[in-house]
């Protein structure tokens, strides 16, 4: 009662409400800057059984949006150092971490397991994944996005509405759409999407009108503007024809590119005189790399353009930050050219060895 006594205090929720929270079960997909918040206020206003399936570590530019992490994380699983936060912030609920990607393989009976999906992830191929088996397994998604100072939030899958496929029936290619390591994320945008999330979980297991089902809620962070848009529910070929166990879909989700592209730092790359620096960034992107061996193909017309390079040498591949040129490496290994490395830490990490500095 004391716990929760603002909830009960209020007529629409009430202790029949406040029970109807510590039924629900809701798993959070990424323990990143959207799943951070998510997690925090789910916990504190007493869902009673919290999923948070997250593979990757915590690392020291996670700090400036993730807030369920500190110093003493740095280098340990995200799913782990959520559930001992949240654990912390309410020991009254059950929190169940999964340390682990999702996959095709796992993704339908995880989700079989609780009423509602958070999408928190960070990549298209994540999200169709998670709307594909939320659509078999006929779970809502609540589904959040951000970009620079942008974010979006919708519900997907609600009593029969829109998935996420009506929005968009097709992910772009890849290396198309950079992501926040790359172009950057203002801190506190995650943190007021992920509140927006949070707040439709709530409304959707307390069968509250106005859920964000056939709606797209666009917010700017710079000039604080939202716009509502309307989404269409559209029966598309893949829904009639998808089989049940997901494999006639290629999601592209590479949840061990780290251990499957072999990587070289900079000064080994710099010592080396066989070398030969890809740059894939686009062409409008700076600082240049102003050396005799380093040549230009951007991600989004290389495959298009692999005769330019000389593979007798020794190749490596860099963008801003290690992200992009990873595809790019995925993409030459795919024509038997192997003698290929990614740059630990792209041009960032270029710059701080030569001293250039980054506009």
């Amino acid at each position: 009662m004391s716990r929760y006594s603002r909830h009960i205090i209020l007529s629409e929720i009430g202790q029949k409400g406040q029970d109807q929270l510590l039924r629900a079960k809701v798993l959070v997909v990424g323990a990143g800057g959207l799943g951070c918040p998510v997690l925090q206020y789910l916990t504190a206003a007493g869902i009673g059984t919290i999923g948070v399936i997250d593979f990757d570590v915590v690392e020291a530019s996670n700090l400036q949006r993730q807030i369920l992490f500190g110093t003493s994380s740095l280098g340990k699983n995200k799913a782990l150092m959520a559930k001992e936060r949240l654990e912390d912030l309410n020991p009254t609920i059950k929190i169940n971490a999964y340390p682990e990607a999702l996959t095709k393989n796992n993704a339908l009976e995880l989700f079989e397991k609780y009423d509602i999906i958070v999408d928190g992830s960070d990549n298209f191929g994540t999200r169709y994944l998670i709307n594909d088996a939320a659509v078999l397994t006929d779970k809502p998604v609540v589904y959040g996005a951000i970009y620079k100072f942008e974010g979006q939030v919708s519900v997907f899958n609600y009593k029969n509405g829109p998935s996420y496929r009506c929005l968009f029936s097709n992910p772009p290619k890849k290396g198309a759409v950079a992501n926040c390591s790359e172009v950057g994320v203002l801190g506190v945008l995650p943190g007021i999407i992920g509140v927006m999330q949070a707040n439709e979980v709530i409304k959707i297991v307390l069968n509250f009108d106005h859920v964000l089902s056939g709606k797209l809620l666009c917010y700017n962070a710079k000039t604080t503007q939202i716009t509502t848009l309307k989404i269409t529910k559209t029966t598309s070929e893949f829904e009639k024809v998808i089989d049940k166990k997901l494999n006639s879909t290629d999601y592209g989700v590479d949840t061990n590119c780290a251990s499957q592209v072999p990587e070289i730092s900079t000064e080994e790359a710099f010592d080396n005189a066989n070398t030969l620096f890809i740059d894939v960034r686009e062409l409008h992107e700076q600082p240049k790399l102003e050396v005799s061996n380093c040549i230009q193909i951007p991600l989004s017309q290389f495959e298009h353009h692999l005769d330019q390079i000389n593979t007798n040498a020794e190749l490596v591949v860099f963008c801003h930050s290690g992200v992009r040129s990873k595809s790019a490496i995925s993409i030459l290994q795919k024509h038997n050219i192997n003698n290929c490395y990614n740059l630990k830490g792209g041009m960032i990490a270029v710059s701080e060895f030569l001293k250039i500095k980054i506009s």
